[in-house]
């Protein structure tokens, strides 16, 4: 009852390779800025308040110095926290991705392939 068609595959062991849209792309640029890019990310709290967070700035930097501008120059509280896993985190209140970005880039703290903002 099968038509000369229709066609079926003979072999399926390839069907394992290929692009994987869902991958992690820390892999593809690895040499570009692996190790040492600064995310910046948002985190929903409860209803309309949100937490922006700044992770993977160099230790040279002093974080509460950093905090402090960025506290001063977008009218908002934050806190520098020492998580085990990820180091120095910058917190600050509601979502500034956009000024953080736009803020270690006019102050040179990192380039622009470096950073990665995530979030909604």
């Amino acid at each position: 009852m099968s038509s000369p068609d229709v066609v079926l595959p003979a072999d399926i062991s390839n069907l394992g390779v290929g692009f994987d849209p869902l991958a992690d792309s820390a892999g593809a640029d690895e040499g570009n800025a692996g190790e040492d890019a600064v995310h910046i990310r948002v985190q929903q709290r409860n209803g309309r308040k949100s937490l922006t967070t700044v992770q993977g700035l160099k230790e040279k930097y002093d974080y509460n110095k950093v905090l402090k501008a960025l506290k001063k120059e977008f009218c908002c509280n934050g806190t520098v926290v020492d998580d085990s896993e990820l180091g120095k985190v910058i917190q600050l209140q509601g979502d500034q991705r956009k000024n953080v970005s736009d803020f270690l880039l006019g102050q040179k703290l990192v380039k622009k392939d470096q950073i990665k903002i995530h979030g909604f």
